[in-house]
């Protein structure tokens, strides 16, 4: 089973929405299930909604999953395992108050020396624990020998006891920290691949250590992706800028990757998609790339649906918005043009108002007209302006705008909306 394992604390970003993506290639390509686990221990960060909102966004991105799981269910494992190794000396109590550690890592800052936990209550008498009325920690015995992370992309990373320390299992107020009930829970859902961003690479020798000192045997797989720079930009915002969905799976699968085509669907991805062949390095955010791969896929669309996009359902409506993709690269920029076209318009002197009304009067009477030519042969007929003057303000009457696309094209598109368009 592989695992997605966000936590409701925010919006997600593209880096987590990368992770889920790749879980979900992997665990297709590998027939495995795949398992979101809503990591919602720390309810004072937690934001209500949020786990509803990670679950809407994993659907419109079409990953599929087989099970949900919210962590805070498992704190009767966490807290049954952490008796285990307290039991097994493996853990021990920690009696250590906040100000004390914090004071033993400034003299370690000031000695210019790594901090490590000095072992103050690692070796208690049993009556110091049993009849010691402070809070107290469990923290894991530092291990006596190094731990060897090996990663899919990276290679083999080797962390010293030292770099492990005895850190904390469970904190004073009984609740698990990270690295303990995140090493639990994918102990306990037989995860056999993890798929996450390098600033856990640190985490996946405590989490080893964990497992080991549990008796856990199974050999897990480890990738932990190259940084995305500029990684904070949420998904919630690309799509309310406009991006599609599919666009933005593009783009996070194309980062740091060779495929064989720049232009793809995530069916089409699971195809060929290989972490080994992943770049090492981290990649940086480039809307500009993603507003191309936008565009592409914005014009891939069926007009129907794009219409439906922008508010209409009508395959022309979609044509008509495609005309727009030359200058534009998102859906908010193209109902915006759109919106343009069907707004009341207002014009200046500077764009000959009174020529501007004489052609809305003349079009609000006129027959219709199958081709653009005949449309403007009727109005310079009627309208006694000659055509360079007709046509910077019949451009602002049918578009709205001062520039844009050829006045045919335009035209071929809006004739049967016309009247609501001079309006």
């Amino acid at each position: 089973m592989l695992r997605f394992a966000p936590s409701p604390t925010g919006d997600m970003h593209i880096g987590n929405l990368r992770v889920a993506l790749f879980n979900y290639i992997c665990s297709v390509q590998r027939e495995e299930p795949l398992l979101i686990r809503i990591e919602d221990i720390d309810k004072e960060r937690n934001i209500p909604g949020k786990e509803k909102e990670i679950f809407e966004i994993l659907a419109l991105f079409g990953i599929e999953y087989q099970e949900q799981q919210f962590q805070s269910n498992n704190l009767r494992f966490h807290r049954a395992m952490a008796l285990q190794l307290l039991q097994d000396k493996k853990a021990f109590n920690c009696f250590c108050t906040s100000e004390t550690l914090e004071k033993k890592r400034e003299a370690s800052k000031e000695g210019k020396i790594a901090y490590r936990y000095d072992g103050a209550c690692e070796n208690l008498h049993p009556e110091e624990v049993i009849d010691n009325p402070l809070p107290f920690t469990i923290r894991l015995k530092k291990p006596i020998y190094s731990i060897t992370v090996t990663d899919i992309i990276k290679g083999e990373s080797t962390f010293s006891a030292d770099d492990i320390d005895s850190f904390i299992l469970m904190r004073a107020d009984k609740y698990p920290t990270y690295n303990f009930a995140c090493a639990v829970d994918d102990m306990l859902s037989d995860i056999s691949l993890i798929i996450r961003d390098e600033d856990h690479l640190s985490n996946t020798p405590k989490q080893i250590a964990i497992h080991e000192a549990l008796g856990y045997t199974k050999k897990v797989e480890y990738v932990h992706l190259p940084s995305i720079l500029e990684n904070s930009v949420s998904i919630k915002w690309l799509l309310e800028e406009g991006y599609l969905p599919e666009a933005i799976t593009n783009y996070l699968i194309l980062m740091g990757n060779k495929p064989p085509c720049e232009i793809f669907t995530l069916k089409e991805a699971i195809k060929w998609f290989d972490l080994k062949t992943l770049s090492k390095t981290p990649e940086r955010f480039d809307i500009d790339k993603l507003k191309f791969i936008n565009r592409e896929h914005l014009r891939g669309l069926d007009p129907k649906e794009l219409s439906r996009y922008i508010g209409f359902a009508d395959e022309e409506i979609g044509n008509l918005a495609k005309l727009f993709l030359e200058e534009v690269s998102t859906l908010k920029e193209l109902r915006t043009k759109i919106g343009a076209i069907f707004a009341p318009k207002v014009v200046s002197e500077e764009y000959n108002k009174e020529g501007f009304d004489v052609l809305r009067e003349l079009t609000l009477k006129a027959p219709h007209f199958d081709d653009y030519e005949s449309y403007k042969a009727y109005l310079i007929e009627h309208s006694g302006l000659k055509e360079k003057n007709l046509f910077k303000p019949l451009r602002l009457l049918l578009s709205g705008a001062e520039h844009g696309p050829e006045m045919n094209d335009l035209y071929t598109h809006i004739k049967n909306y016309l009247k609501e368009v001079v309006k």
